[in-house]
């Protein structure tokens, strides 16, 4: 089996589980913003009335928390699909 046909099982359940990161990683970075600062949503770019540092600790928070997520997402999709067709996606 070549790597094409090996990667399209991979391909759909990449594509939704990136999506769920997504929606998983934004949710996370509210909730780690609040139980660090009590307040609701973190503070973007555009924000006139923030300053550089809240800015820059919550776009931190937001990389790191989105990057865990996508890897954990990424990786648990792959193990799936080994177990499910005996072989490792992108191999």
């Amino acid at each position: 089996m070549n790597k094409t046909a090996k990667a399209l099982p991979y391909r759909p359940l990449g594509l939704l589980a990136g999506i769920g990161a997504g929606l998983l990683a934004g949710k996370l970075v509210d909730r780690a913003w609040t139980t660090l600062t009590g307040r609701d949503n973190p503070p973007d770019a555009w924000e006139r009335d923030q300053g550089w540092p809240e800015i820059l600790l919550a776009a931190a928070i937001e990389g790191a928390v989105f990057a865990i997520t996508r890897t954990a997402v990424q990786r648990a999709s792959a193990l799936g699909i080994e177990h499910a067709t005996g072989s490792w996606p992108r191999s």
